[in-house]
């Protein structure tokens, strides 16, 4: 995944993804249980490529369930207003 290396890529790819999500009708509640299983697969398989996804990465080893799900929110609610749609 090449894209995992550039922030903006992955903001880029992550904004793409969430609104197809979306366009096909998927709630919000989907969604950001969807983020937080995406979040703890790349916590456990892939080392963070820049210095945005290791503090990330360092935030999701230290929070508890309800955190990391508000960690996850926080990144839907990122890539909506700052990624653009590929």
């Amino acid at each position: 995944m090449s894209m995992l290396n550039d922030w903006k890529e992955w903001e880029d790819f992550l904004a793409n993804r969430l609104h197809q999500a979306q366009d096909k009708g998927m709630s919000e509640g989907a969604i950001s249980s969807l983020a937080h299983q995406v979040g703890d697969y790349l916590a456990s398989n892939v080392d963070p490529k820049n210095e945005q996804q290791r503090v990330l990465a360092d935030l999701w080893s230290v929070a508890d369930e309800k955190e990391q799900q508000a960690i996850a929110n926080m990144m839907v609610k990122l890539v909506q207003n700052n990624g653009t749609e590929q």
